[in-house]
């Protein structure tokens, strides 16, 4: 499904060297956030199969990457952001269907 970093200097390297916009999902490990991120997972999924090619996609643990969650004001899980040459465009945060990230995509891209 994408990229998955393990720490902020990975991501900042991937979302260095991206050529087209990066969809940030952001996810948890805390009880309230783990079955709403593995639905997620399964959308981001196909969300990064539809649009290979001109969607970076990379998912984020918040634990393991606190100063990325911080710098873009995360406070949930799971949480959606769209960048585009490094700098946010749009958030979003909850589940979504895969016709709702699409909107939420296609609006911003």
């Amino acid at each position: 499904m994408g990229h998955r970093p393990r720490e902020d200097a990975e991501f900042r390297f991937i979302l260095g060297r991206s050529k087209v916009p990066v969809l940030a999902y952001f996810t948890g490990a805390w009880p309230k956030a783990l079955e709403p991120c593995r639905v997620m997972d399964l959308v981001v999924a196909d969300i990064a199969a539809d649009y290979m090619g001109r969607l970076t996609v990379v998912r984020i643990d918040s634990t393991r990457c606190p100063a990325t969650t911080e710098r873009y004001g995360i406070t949930g899980a799971p949480s959606g952001l769209l960048l585009k040459e490094g700098e946010a465009v749009a958030h979003g945060a909850g589940p979504m269907t895969i016709d709702e990230v699409g909107k939420f995509l296609e609006a911003h891209l």
